[in-house]
């Protein structure tokens, strides 16, 4: 039996674990000099020599995987890691009836890129990803590939935007990191919103994509250094955590009161990966904030929406299963959670629907508010990016 039974789940956040090498045959070849392995992965220089143990042979091409280990292999041990052919084949054993895949080795990379001084690079790197993405898609239709898109430059932008739905994209990431000379509610972006909404695509936000978090400083303190999440030291810890919430704050905000979704009201937004309890108190707070300017601010007066509005609208985000999600459905909107899984990642935890059902249990949590937690609200986010035959399948087909 597939982990995810009983009811049509899509998961709104999977990943590949690329390998060394994995960029060349995407990335123009005047940019490969730049864009290494070296870079890609300074963490992983013992990478090959990894992969080539005798031990991970049969789990290399698929057939020594235990599949009782579905959720509890993890990174790159996990079925469909980073071999494309074995991942129908995890998708099967997880039950998912679709997955939003992201990369992992690009995701801070690319919001690197955006604090550069090299453009042409940085929407090189940005089409050499989509093209990566949607070649490893391309097993499985359940399988729905991110094209990124950088906020530099306006007119290269929205041809970026353009060329990742020609190639395939069924959604566009860009960073929640400000540019640095505008906003990302800069007038000069309502081409990229104007072609994702009508090509009936979203637009997301993952986290990586908020560039550093917290300054250095906050880790000068005098104790011994702290373990992250995984037992190293490049990850998050506990004070950076609570710091993940706050690019795509800023980003929505801004979208927001300078109505781009007002203007573009079929367009939806995700925060992936980037949890949820923040998700209430902002909404209030920029209720608040609406209200205490609005005597003096033409945009607010022009909102045809409270700002929560437009985020129950338009906005739909996922919670960590560590998080209380029942309270964030409660506090939010029926229309705003999502499930995710970020398999094969390890934050996602051994069982993210068990934790999940217990939140919702303590919350009472109704069947209706679970039917769009689990399903409906990433129909609805995804638009056409699912196809029909998708979006409420009996049981999970390639």
């Amino acid at each position: 039996m597939p982990y995810a039974s009983g009811r049509v789940i899509h998961d709104a956040d999977a990943h590949i674990m690329e390998v060394p090498g994995f960029l060349e045959d995407h990335l123009e070849s005047r940019h490969r000099a730049t864009v290494t392995d070296k870079v890609l992965f300074p963490r992983h220089e013992g990478f090959h020599s990894h992969l080539k143990d005798d031990h991970r042979q049969g789990v290399a091409d698929g057939s020594g995987f235990d599949e009782a280990q579905i959720m509890l292999a993890k990174n790159w041990d996990a079925l469909g890691a980073y071999r494309k052919q074995d991942r129908p084949r995890s998708v099967e054993l997880l039950g998912f009836a679709s997955q939003l895949m992201f990369t992992t080795a690009l995701l801070n990379y690319s919001s690197v890129l955006e604090g550069g001084r090299d453009p042409d690079l940085a929407y090189a790197v940005a089409r050499a990803h989509t093209r990566h993405m949607v070649d490893f898609c391309s097993v499985d239709r359940r399988l729905l590939p991110t094209g990124y898109v950088p906020l530099i430059d306006f007119e290269c932008t929205a041809k970026a935007a353009r060329e990742a739905i020609d190639l395939g994209a069924k959604a566009l990431m860009i960073p929640s990191r400000c540019p640095d000379t505008h906003s990302p509610s800069h007038i000069g972006f309502d081409p990229l919103w104007a072609v994702a909404q009508e090509a009936g695509l979203p637009i997301v936000f993952h986290v990586g994509g908020g560039g550093k978090l917290l300054e250095e400083a906050y880790f000068n303190n005098g104790l011994p250094p702290v373990p992250d999440f995984h037992g190293g030291d490049d990850n998050f810890k506990s004070i950076d955590y609570m710091a993940i919430a706050y690019p795509p704050m800023k980003a929505l905000t801004a979208l927001i009161v300078d109505r781009v979704l007002d203007r573009f009201p079929r367009l939806k937004f995700g925060v992936i990966e980037q949890g949820a309890s923040w998700v209430p108190g902002w909404m209030r707070n920029m209720d608040s904030a609406h209200n205490a300017f609005y005597k003096n601010e033409e945009r607010l007066q022009k909102m045809s929406l409270k700002p929560s509005e437009f985020v129950a609208r338009q906005v739909r985000v996922t919670p960590y299963p560590h998080e209380d999600a029942g309270w964030i459905i409660a506090n939010t909107a029926d229309e705003v959670c999502l499930f995710s899984s970020d398999y094969p990642h390890v934050e996602g935890g051994r069982h993210p629907i068990k934790r999940f059902e217990a939140s919702m249990e303590k919350a009472g949590t109704s069947e209706r508010q679970k039917q769009k937690f689990y399903c409906d609200n990433f129909i609805d986010m995804m638009g056409n990016g699912l196809a029909a035959d998708l979006r409420h399948p009996t049981q999970a087909a390639a």
